[in-house]
């Protein structure tokens, strides 16, 4: 690894971009197809669930993604019911949702591989 880089930092800028990048491409979603969409916000979760994520903050991060994903659905509803910028809304919400999930997922892959060593 390179002098001076700090793993914790990277996830931190990590977790900013994907949140840049989920706005920008919910408000131009034309920049990028789907499956690129879906495959750049994985990848930056995945980052942000591996670098971002020490042992101590395990249980209030996927507290914290849990009620965003669960709340999210009704979220969007909400935000469909607005007139003329919906569509932007209800993507942006679904873009955070593409970001936020895989790095769900490897935290709580990795709090079971914990659990299990034990």
């Amino acid at each position: 690894m390179a002098k001076g880089i700090n793993m914790a930092m990277i996830g931190t800028w990590a977790f900013l971009l994907g949140l840049v990048v989920a706005v920008i491409l919910g408000l131009i979603p034309t920049i990028l197809g789907k499956t690129a969409t879906v495959l750049l916000l994985g990848l930056l979760g995945i980052v942000v669930g591996l670098l971002n994520i020490g042992d101590k903050e395990v249980e209030l991060y996927l507290i914290a993604n849990i009620a965003f994903l669960a709340a999210s659905a009704g979220l969007g509803a909400v935000l469909a019911q607005i007139p003329t910028i919906s569509a932007m809304l209800v993507s942006i919400v679904n873009n955070i949702v593409l970001f936020v999930a895989p790095g769900a997922a490897v935290v709580a892959l990795r709090a079971l591989y914990d659990i299990s060593r034990d």
